[in-house]
């Protein structure tokens, strides 16, 4: 029996088809003969308790012009499908928890949600690295613009980030004499009232932002390196940042090695891990990317290695 997949992303006709991650996911379970099923974050409900969609059959191509169809939608029972990408990107607002909630009841059925549920609420992407001190810069979390002041002048040259921001927005590096530490702080904090994170600046930021793709806590061994424009502290692709494919250092593979059986253990059987020279910076859980890229890069076929993944779990939980 073929395997029903279905996907939870943003509006598949306004990606970006020469980039797009869940894309290349999507088409791995196509070349496996899955069934494919659509949904955007407001085709989900739950009905007396019972989580289901508006979904459509979908059919996806490599093709520039025309990379995917779509057939009649129907309402229908989360559970009737054996596997939910959830690929909706940022911002992690409230309507993306009460999906979570809405996902979360159709893993309760026996669907597999990937990533799990629980896991996306619970490991917030910049907050969930400093769960590995041992790999990460010096780093704090605080609304308090005292607090922060303090690292900053401890540490002269920090980045400043809110806690729920994507694609580089919103981030300020302050040197030790920046004369606009105090309004940076404000405006990330508002006036103390939003916790943000502060990190000390790695000079290694000029070699590139390392995305590493982990699929159940194992890391792909080619990354993609993102290396911000002359003059520009984030390698962000999203912020005018330039790919290079590379292998994985040593370095790479031990902070891989301390974050990975944490994954596994959350169920996040896909996430992308940020490194900037010998640092962790960030962990990203919601809608990782760069597939395309270092697939591109090295030859790969990522997406199809987080099928077989999932094609391993779903015969582990029949058996």
């Amino acid at each position: 029996m073929s395997i029903k997949l279905g996907v939870v992303m943003d509006p598949i006709a306004a990606i970006n088809y020469k980039k797009d991650t869940t894309l290349a996911m999507l088409w791995a379970a196509a070349a496996r003969d899955w069934q494919l099923f659509y949904m955007e974050q407001g085709d989900l409900y739950l009905e007396q308790g019972v989580p289901r969609a508006r979904m459509a059959p979908l059919e996806v191509y490599r093709d520039p012009q025309t990379w995917f169809s779509l057939g009649e939608p129907r309402d229908a029972p989360l559970a009737d499908l054996d596997v939910i990408l959830m690929r909706k990107d940022p911002p992690f607002d409230n309507e993306y928890i009460y999906s979570t909630y809405i996902l979360e009841a159709a893993e309760r059925l026996g669907t597999l949600v990937v990533n799990r549920c629980q896991s996306l609420r619970d490991c917030n992407e910049k907050v969930f690295a400093t769960q590995f001190p041992q790999c990460c810069p010096p780093v704090l979390v605080s609304a308090d613009m005292a607090r922060l002041k303090d690292f900053h002048a401890e540490h002269r040259d920090v980045i400043f980030k809110p806690l729920d921001g994507m694609g580089g927005d919103a981030i300020f590096r302050a040197r030790h004499d920046d004369p606009n530490v105090s309004v940076i702080l404000e405006t990330l904090t508002g006036h103390g009232r939003h916790s943000i994170m502060a990190q000390r600046y790695i000079p290694e930021i000029v070699d590139g932002d390392k995305r590493i793709l982990l699929i159940d806590g194992e890391p792909v061994p080619y990354c993609l390196a993102r290396v911000p424009l002359v003059g520009e502290t984030r390698g962000n692709l999203a912020a005018g940042g330039t790919g290079v494919p590379q292998a994985l250092t040593e370095r790479d593979r031990w902070i891989a090695a301390q974050v990975g059986p944490a994954l596994r253990a959350r169920g996040l059987l896909f996430a992308g891990i940020d490194v900037i020279g010998d640092y962790l910076t960030e962990i990203n859980v919601t809608s990782p990317t760069c597939i395309r890229e270092i697939d591109a890069g090295f030859d790969l076929d990522i997406g199809g290695d987080l099928m077989e993944c999932i094609q391993g779990e779903l015969t582990k939980r029949s058996s």
